[in-house]
């Protein structure tokens, strides 16, 4: 692949540690806020003409203490389903301030408890870092001088923080004699500039397969997703694409490098396509048509024609960032949010039969609604939204109107969703009030990562 220009808790901690909750409600701290009370309303004269804090804060107060709740209980005990949770705080995150302030005393908890492998750490520490939270540094400083460095998520969170401070340790990290923390340590210095890539290059070929792997989904997913990063990354990943046999994987790496401004990627998808095996062209055509979009967005430059190859359910799943045997539909409404006709007839399978069944079939329906005239599969989104059959698919449903221009009823349900059993209607009631006060009709709700990390629990 010519990507560059060469070829469990700790014994002995008590279970009565303060959750969230607890430590915002302490006698002491209610004590400080009522001392602080009479400055405060002096205060309040010169401060009412400026934006208050509250403001940028656009989750509701009902929204907030669940969010609180949820924290508290999966403090005292793990949960079933921890990575919807971990999820849904990474999809609110951005949200509000407060939130993000219950999201870092989690995580304090979690390293105090040395407990770094849960899903709940690894979801919020990311959300911190890529919000660039005012508590962003100093977790992340306790973290990486932990054991293993706190882990690929933490790395993954580093690649994402400004903050100068994490850089001396990034840097004796990158020393480590473990490569795959290494080459972590050295992928988030190159995110942050501060290094020119050499060292990086020479880890590149120590890196196992299974390292390699956990490397793509953790670090190098949220890297495509993420802005561009300097294009001496690129070396590196072509010594792990020469070793990478699964085609989706192969394309993130190819989409960092393309993204960073390197086409030697799109240079082999280009021959792969052209001269390939007649067996694999179809999907070498299918991985050079999204690496010629993702360098036209990066660069704003005219976007490719949509590809005329037909998508099927395995090829759609051998383009995927997981496992084949996941299905992942990600491909699929890449292809359908570039208004592809070769793929509304898979949309209409997916969306059949009614009622619409799961989160894919909902999807499909709305790009069907709103990217290739199917106007009557928005009543079939409104049943779902309002209906009771499916509680847990209210919240996508009522997003997916939103997204397919039903705003005034995707607005009127989002109100009795916030106080939904189902934390997801949550989720998705917070997102649809702050499109509503942000006035972010332009602004998609249902992307690949909300639904990832809200319905799944992929918190890449």
């Amino acid at each position: 692949m010519r990507l560059g220009s060469e070829p469990t808790p700790r014994r002995g901690v008590s279970e009565e540690t303060p959750g969230v909750s607890k430590a915002r409600g302490s006698p002491a701290s209610r004590t400080q806020a009522r001392t602080s009370h009479a400055v405060t309303q002096s205060a309040d004269a010169v401060t009412r003409k400026q934006p208050t804090v509250a403001r940028a804060d656009l989750v509701g107060k009902v929204a907030r203490e669940r969010f609180d709740e949820e924290i508290d209980a999966a403090l005292k005990r793990r949960p079933t389903n921890e990575g919807k949770l971990a999820g849904a705080l990474r999809a609110v995150a951005p949200l509000s301030p407060q939130v993000r302030a219950s999201i870092a005393e989690a995580v304090r908890v979690l390293l105090r408890r040395r407990t770094l492998d849960r899903e709940l750490y690894a979801a919020s520490i990311r959300a911190l870092a890529e919000c660039q939270d005012k508590a962003a540094p100093s977790v992340l400083r306790q973290a990486l001088a932990s054991d293993d460095a706190g882990g690929t998520a933490t790395l993954s969170a580093a690649a994402a923080c400004n903050d100068p401070e994490i850089g001396p340790l990034l840097s004796k990290i990158a020393a480590s004699r473990q490569s795959h923390l290494a080459f972590g340590a050295e992928v988030a210095r190159v995110a942050r500039g501060e290094s020119n890539g050499s060292h990086l290059l020479s880890l590149a070929p120590m890196i196992k397969e299974s390292h390699r792997i956990a490397l793509c989904v953790e670090l190098f997913v949220p890297l495509a997703r993420g802005p561009a990063v300097s294009p001496v990354i690129a070396r590196a990943l072509y010594v792990l694409g020469e070793a990478e046999r699964h085609l989706g994987r192969w394309l993130v790496l190819g989409e960092v490098a393309t993204k960073a401004g390197d086409r030697g990627a799109l240079d082999e998808a280009r021959d792969r396509a052209q001269e390939g095996p007649a067996s694999s062209r179809a999907a070498w055509s299918l991985v050079l048509w999204a690496l010629e979009d993702t360098w036209g967005r990066a660069r704003r430059a005219p976007l490719p024609a949509p590809p005329s190859t037909r998508p099927t359910v395995e090829l759609v799943a051998r383009l995927s960032d997981r496992p084949s045997a996941d299905r992942d539909t990600t491909f699929l409404f890449r292809l359908a949010q570039a208004k592809a006709t070769a793929a509304k007839g898979m949309l209409e399978a997916l969306a059949k039969p009614l009622p619409l069944a799961d989160e894919i079939a909902v999807r499909s329906a709305m790009h069907l609604a709103r990217d290739y005239g199917r106007d009557d599969l928005r009543h079939e989104l409104l049943t779902v939204a309002q209906g009771q059959r499916r509680e847990d698919l209210r919240g996508l449903a009522a997003a997916a109107l939103w997204d397919a221009g039903e705003h005034e009823a995707a607005r009127d349900l989002a109100d009795d969703l916030v106080t939904s059993k189902c934390l997801a209607n949550v989720v998705w009631a917070s997102l649809l009030r702050a499109a509503v006060v942000r006035n972010g009709s332009a602004t998609p709700l249902c992307t690949e990562a909300h639904v990832r990390w809200i319905h799944l629990g992929w918190l890449e």
